[in-house]
Order: structure tokens, then C-alpha cells, then sequence
């Protein structure tokens, strides 16, 4: 409610008009709206509607809440008055509060000065005292609240209850911190003080009951603003806005407890969807392994333990994560529960804490089951493996020793002898295809880490070795029977001359294809001091070859019988060594070497030539002459 602006300062000195009048006409609105609750007429002048004790006595009572008993509610006489003011004073001071040098006649008299100091102390009592942020004084509890509640407004800066409120904008923030919808901040005419101050007024009267204890120009025209007006007029602020607070903090202790009661009702049904789920999808995998089957293979036993592996890194850890979440969660709840002294929570049957360990511990003692099955599957394939690579490898190596042995029994002519070994020959053939399926058992075996075996004592890697060792062994026999027919055709040449010619072209036939190659070729007619240059090795290896693409041995027989019978005499041969060797009788290994004679030539001569003792020669030394008279006969003279 507004109030008429009286004077209540008639008579003071111009000096004494300037805080008190403020003070005085901002004291007397406080008063007069506590006069007001009781319906009790207001005062105009705190000088000398209080001089008889009634509105004070009155006043004591409604802040008081109480009756201060029988009092002169028409005095006429000093005495009464000063009764009635007694009985106020006495009653502030019943309430502790000091009063320093007022007394009842200082009231009667009507000092206005003490009377504001009074009215000041009261106002501290029944209006700050209660304010408290942090334990501080009422005052700075004030200006705290207040600091608290501009900080997100720039503009707002409150140090103090003078000169922080002459712009207005303090109290338009503290409007629109707590009623936002009453107060449009940002549309405020912020460089003007007047209309900011003057519509906080209006807004905190007509729509937060707060009384105009002050006038505008009471914060907008004077140097410093009354800090005690100031203050009764905050605090009317503060206990506005707190118990609109304590309303709404109400409220939000119902929604806070509405809001935790659903909470915990979420994370209850969470829990056990949660629970049930991982309950069932243990018993599921628990039931797929009982069910589950082998085929016997290595393969399929580890492609089961891959699964299991895969099972216990992936989803058994996961499951593992998921139980000690539901934990967690289930101590959430209780712990929810307890804050609000509710009762424990109780799961459904089967999801239980201890219903969750049960199916944990049967899980456990399945994926032992299941472990101790898988391994032993894989000890059996692996035994498996073993027998089926023994038996491959011991039936391959039986048929090479018959085809050995076969080698060595045979009899009658060469013509009968060659047919023996030509069959012998074709049936490696077959017998190589059985090394593909040692071949792929082994590397199942590998697979498997099979490293031992005690069905067999035959490594693919010996097989490999025994089978070239028969395939060359078939060979050179087939071409050892061939030559010896060859030879018998030569019969112009004589048993030596064959002898050195067919374990030549043996010597450097590598291969055993029965063939010579041109380097082959030129090797063996160099060990026979047969030296040609490369470009007549080549064209000799075509002419001898032309036919079926290499050099045979009835080929080479051929041209070595033409060459010795028309070209290489005796004595040409000798001719030759001496020319080795110098003129010497004999020849080192140094003179063949320096002829430039293959190795396996040289291998072949130091061989077949004879050794001779020479006087103070340390090296060894052949008898070239010996070994050709051994060949030819005797040497010319």
C-alpha cells in the first residue's frame, strides 16, 4: 500500500533534513505496515505519534506475537505515557535487545534522533536479524544474499547498501532473478536511474507486496543514499523472495523424492531385465554345449576350441563386466532406498544376488566340461593323425624298397633286364602320387603340432630323399643297361676304350638322363684330352643331337669311335700329355690345372694314371706314359 508522504521532521535544523527525513519517513512506512496487519490507523510523524506509549505498545505486540497486558490506551497525563513507553522498552529489552540512552522520556519527548536509533535496533531485531548466508552478520548476510543473486547480471555490482542502488539496476536484478516473468531485464532503460528504480517500486508493490518504504529520488538524487533505508528496504526484498523460496523448495523436496522414487523403480526394472537376460543366455550356452557334436577331425576340434577361446575373451568377459555392473547397480538401488528410509529392495525369485552366483557357478563348472571335452577331442585327432600319417608313410616306404630290391634281383639278358626296369620305372610314377597324400597329412600333422610320432620313424622330408634316391637309381640303371647293349654294338673299340667312355659319360651325365648338355659334353671329351673350343663343343652337341635334342650315349660312343679311329691316335694322346706336362714323363695336378682342364677331369685323371716317384720333387706326380700303354698298349718308339 502506498502511504502519503508527511513530514516528520517539522521544526529541525535544514542540516538535520537530510538522512533523518529520509530515515524518519522510511522507518515510519516500515512501521505503519505493521500497524496495517492489525488494521490499526497509520502514523505521519515518529515525534509524536509515539510520545504516549499506544502505537509502541501496539507495535511490540504484532512484531512480538504476543500481549504485553493492561496499558493506557488514552493517556492524558505524562505519567501514563511514560508507563506505556516503559512497557515497550521493557519488553524490547526481554527480548535482547540493548537499548543505549534511550529512555521514556526521550520517547515522550519526541528526540527523534534516539527515536530513530530505537526504531533502528528494532528493525535489526525483528526484520535483519534472522538473515543469515555463511554464518556472517545480519548486514553482511545481506549485502552476501544480495551479491549472490545480481553475479550473473554485468551491470550489477553490490559492494555496499549506499551507492550500489542508485541506479536501480540492483534491484530490477533481484526482481528478475527470482520472478524473471515480472521483469523484462534486458529491455531496461538501462542509462536512466529513475525509470530503473522506479519500475523496481512498482513491480515489488504491486505484484511482491514489498511497501514503497522509499522514493526515488531518495536513491537517484542524493550523493550517497541512506545505508539504513536502504537495508529496511533490501531486507523486505530477502524475506519476499525466501519465503517464495521455501515455497518452492517444497516442491522440489516432493519432486526431488517423486523424482528418486522413479529412479530407483527404473533402475529396479532395469536390474532385473538385466538379471534375466544374462540368467538365460548362460543357461542357453550351457544347453548348446551339452548338445553339441564332434566330427573327429582335428580341424573341427579346434575349429570348437577357436569358438571357446573366442567365448571366453568376448562374450564371458563381457558377461563378467555385465554381473559386477548389476552388482553395482542392485547397491545403487539399496543405498537410494536407505537415503530415504525405505525398506531393502527384494529382486524376483531367480534374479537374486544369490540366485546370480548359482547360475555363475554353474557356468563355471560347465566351461570346465566343456574344456576337458574339447581337449580331449583334440588328443584324439591328434592320435588320429598320427596313425594315418604312419600307415601312409610306412605302405610309401615299402613300395620303394620293392622297387629297390627289384633293382637289385635282376636277371637274364640286358634286353630282358632293360624291359625289368622300364616297368620298374613306370611304376615310380603312381608310387610319386602317394607322396602328395604323406605330403598333405604332414602338413595336418604341422597343423595339429604333432611333433612326435611312435607309429613310424619316417619324416616326409626322408621319403622325399628316398624316392630321388630310387628315381636315380631306376635311371642310371635303366641307363647303364642301355649303354652296356650300345656298347656291345661298338665292337671295333676295345673293353678299356668302352670302360673309359661309358664311365665317363656316366661321370658327367649329372642328371642321369642318360644325355649329355654342351657343357657336359665339352667336359667329358676335355677328361678324354679330347679339347675343342666352345664354339666347336657347340656345333659338335648339334650335329650329335639333332635328332632328339641331346647327346645319347650310343651318340657319344659314335663320335668318340670315329674321332680316335681317324683323329686321336696313341701318339697324338701322348703328343698331348707331353705337351701338358712340358716334355716331363710326367704330369702334377699343377699342369692339369694349368691346361685348364675341368675339375672333374683332373678328379678322374689323378684317379686313373698311376703314381711315379721323381727325385727331389715333393709333390705327387703321375706316370701319363704307363697309363696310356695301360689303354693302348705299349708306348711307340
Amino acid at each position: 500500500m502506498a502511504y502519503k508522504r508527511t513530514s516528520t521532521l517539522a521544526g529541525l535544523p535544514d542540516q538535520d533534513r537530510g538522512w533523518e527525513e529520509v530515515q524518519a519517513k522510511t522507518f515510519t512506512k516500515w512501521l505503519n505496515t505493521k500497524l496495517e496487519s492489525k488494521q490499526i490507523p497509520p502514523m505521519s510523524s515518529l515525534s509524536t505519534d509515539l510520545s504516549d506509549g499506544v502505537k509502541l505498545v501496539q507495535l511490540m505486540e504484532i512484531m512480538g506475537d504476543v500481549s504485553l497486558g493492561r496499558y493506557y490506551r488514552n493517556p492524558r497525563m505524562r505519567v501514563q505515557m511514560a508507563e506505556n513507553v516503559n512497557l515497550a522498552l521493557e519488553f524490547i529489552k526481554s527480548r535482547g535487545v540493548v537499548l543505549t540512552n534511550v529512555g521514556a522520556e526521550d520517547i515522550v519527548d519526541g528526540n527523534l534522533k534516539l527515536i530513530l536509533g530505537m526504531i533502528w535496533t528494532l528493525i535489526l531485531r525483528f526484520t535483519i536479524a534472522d538473515i543469515s548466508e555463511e554464518g556472517v552478520t545480519a548486514k553482511e548476510g545481506l549485502l552476501l544474499w544480495c551479491q549472490r543473486k545480481t553475479a550473473p547480471y554485468k551491470e550489477v555490482d553490490v559492494q555496499n547498501f549506499t551507492h550500489s542502488f542508485k541506479d536501480g539496476l540492483a534491484l530490477c536484478a533481484l526482481i528478475h532473478r527470482h520472478r524473471p516473468d515480472l521483469l523484462n531485464y534486458d529491455a531496461l532503460p538501462k542509462n536512466d536511474p529513475h525509470a530503473c528504480t522506479r519500475q523496481a517500486f512498482q513491480v515489488a508493490e504491486q505484484h511482491l507486496g514489498i511497501p514503497q518504504l522509499l522514493d526515488v529520488e531518495d536513491l537517484c538524487d542524493v550523493a550517497k543514499p541512506d545505508e539504513r533505508s536502504v537495508m529496511t528496504y533490501v531486507a523486505q526484498y530477502f524475506h519476499a523472495f525466501s519465503s517464495m523460496e521455501q515455497a518452492e523448495v517444497v516442491s522440489r523436496r516432493v519432486a526431488t523424492f517423486a523424482d528418486v522414487m522413479q529412479s530407483a523403480w527404473v533402475m529396479q526394472l532395469d536390474y532385473e531385465r538385466r538379471a534375466r537376460e544374462l540368467v538365460k543366455a548362460m543357461a542357453s550356452i550351457q544347453n548348446t554345449w551339452s548338445t553339441s557334436t564332434f566330427l573327429g577331425t582335428y580341424a573341427d576340434a579346434r575349429s570348437q576350441l577357436k569358438l571357446f577361446n573366442e567365448y571366453k575373451l568376448g562374450t564371458k568377459r563381457a558377461w563378467v563386466r555385465e554381473r559386477t555392473d548389476l552388482a553395482a547397480l542392485l547397491g545403487n538401488i539399496q543405498t537410494k532406498l536407505k537415503t530415504y528410509h525405505l525398506r531393502e529392495w527384494v529382486p524376483a525369485d531367480g534374479l537374486r544376488q544369490a540366485d546370480l552366483d548359482k547360475a555363475w557357478e554353474e557356468l563355471v563348472k560347465a566351461e570346465a566340461r566343456r574344456s576337458r571335452t574339447i581337449n580331449q577331442e583334440i588328443r584324439d585327432a591328434k592320435e588320429t593323425l598320427r596313425k594315418k600319417y604312419a600307415e601312409a608313410a610306412n605302405g610309401f616306404e615299402r613300395r620303394l624298397r620293392e622297387i629297390g630290391y627289384g633293382i637289385v634281383s635282376l636277371e637274364g639278358e640286358l634286353e630282358n633286364q632293360r624291359d625289368q626296369v622300364k616297368k620298374l620305372q613306370e611304376e615310380l610314377g603312381p608310387v610319386g602320387e602317394l607322396l602328395k597324400g604323406v605330403e598333405v597329412l604332414e602338413k595336418l600333422c604341422d597343423e595339429a603340432n604333432v611333433e612326435e610320432n611312435d607309429h613310424t620313424v619316417f619324416t616326409l622330408d626322408d621319403l622325399i630323399f628316398e624316392l630321388e634316391l630310387v628315381t636315380t637309381s631306376v635311371s642310371k640303371k635303366l641307363a647303364f643297361i642301355e649303354n652296356q647293349i650300345v656298347s656291345r654294338q661298338h665292337t671295333n673299340l676295345t673293353p678299356a676304350q668302352l670302360e673309359e667312355f661309358e664311365s665317363t659319360f656316366r661321370y658327367f651325365d649329372k642328371d642321369s638322363s642318360n644325355t649329355l648338355t654342351v657343357a657336359e659334353l665339352g667336359a667329358a671329351l676335355a677328361s678324354l684330352g679330347i679339347i675343342y673350343t666352345e664354339e666347336d663343343i657347340e656345333q659338335i652337341h648339334l650335329q650329335l643331337s639333332e635328332s632328339f635334342g641331346a647327346v645319347s650315349y650310343d651318340a657319344f660312343l659314335t663320335f668318340l669311335r670315329e674321332i680316335t679311329e681317324d683323329t686321336t691316335s696313341p701318339d697324338q694322346l701322348l703328343e698331348a700329355f707331353q705337351g701338358l706336362a712340358s716334355d716331363k714323363p710326367y704330369v702334377t695336378e699343377l699342369d692339369l690345372r694349368l691346361a685348364l682342364l675341368p675339375q672333374g677331369s683332373i678328379d678322374y685323371l689323378k684317379a686313373a694314371m698311376p703314381k711315379a716317384r721323381v727325385e727331389n720333387v715333393e709333390e705327387e706326380v703321375y706316370d701319363y706314359e704307363n697309363y696310356l700303354s695301360g689303354l693302348f698298349g705299349p708306348a711307340p718308339q
